[in-house]
């Protein structure tokens, strides 16, 4: 979720970066829907009520200038507010998902990060992918 939720730039010290060439300001997510992708595959959630506690109680928090993982002051209040029951594997998997949300989001701004997963090209993707070679090439 992080990768599609992430804006790409380019690095820094690119050509691209020091170039008038328009910075994109949609999400990846953003940008499929955009060029019709509507429904990007995802990988297997083998533990769906995991992610969905997660989703609820918020994938990150502020800290500091930026975002930081979901503390475990902020899990335990909502666990105490909400009256869910969770296990000490269930707490613990929570917070490192939110880790991972985080450091993904980051390394995502990269836009030549790669997804963390892999899946069959559409043909919907392809066609998007050469029309923006057309827009490019002629």
């Amino acid at each position: 979720m992080a990768w599609l939720n992430a804006v790409p730039r380019p690095a820094e010290g690119a050509s691209r970066a020091r170039t008038n060439v328009p910075v994109p300001t949609l999400s990846r997510a953003a940008q499929m829907r955009a060029n019709g992708i509507r429904n990007p595959l995802m990988p297997p959630n083998p533990l769906p009520h995991i992610v969905d506690r997660l989703l609820e109680l918020g994938l990150n928090e502020a800290a500091g200038m930026g975002i930081g993982p979901v503390s475990w002051l902020t899990i335990d209040a909502w666990r105490r507010q909400t009256g869910v029951h969770l296990h000490p594997w269930e707490v613990r998997l929570i917070r490192r998902l939110s880790i991972e949300y985080v450091a993904e989001q980051r390394r995502a701004e990269s836009e030549n990060c790669p997804p963390p997963w892999r899946w069959e090209v559409t043909e919907a993707e392809k066609k998007a992918e050469m029309a923006g070679l057309a827009l490019i090439f002629g």
